[in-house]
């Protein structure tokens, strides 16, 4: 799994909305797979990337009282070595994708924070005040 994470003032996308926390964009791979779901749900729920009284990045999103937008972004898997148009062979296919993606979203909310979501595999649009900024990638 790809993601980017972003620590946010506000996220919006479609009828969905947080206030302080993270935009958790989210990539499945074709080799990715629901085992390493649990322990990077945990990683993200304990992330230390919020801004603490001394304004360090020492506390979670959990710490903070925040909440995390979560939204599918297949494109993360875009392979631009073989000319201009990407390719997204190395993305997952739509229904697998959707079960691990699922599954994720399920994880996060298990661990008490307040989760907002995108919808699967549609085109979206997404309005966010960025804090920091702060930007973190994690990739498989």
């Amino acid at each position: 799994m790809r993601l980017v994470v972003q620590r946010v003032k506000k996220a919006k996308v479609g009828p969905s909305e947080i206030g302080v926390g993270l935009l958790v964009l989210v990539g499945v791979g074709k080799e990715d797979s629901e085992e390493v779901v649990g322990a990077l749900a945990d990683k993200l729920s304990k992330l230390r990337v919020m801004a603490d009284k001394e304004d360090k990045m020492n506390l979670s999103v959990a710490d903070v009282g925040g909440e995390i937008l979560v939204v599918s972004q297949f494109t993360l898997h875009a392979d631009t070595s073989g000319g201009n148009r990407p390719s997204f062979i190395n993305a997952a296919l739509p229904n697998t994708a959707k079960e691990i993606y699922d599954h994720f979203v399920s994880e996060l909310k298990s661990k008490g924070i307040s989760i907002k979501t995108g919808t699967f595999g549609n085109y979206m649009q997404i309005e966010a005040v960025l804090d920091g900024p702060v930007t973190i990638l994690y990739l498989d």
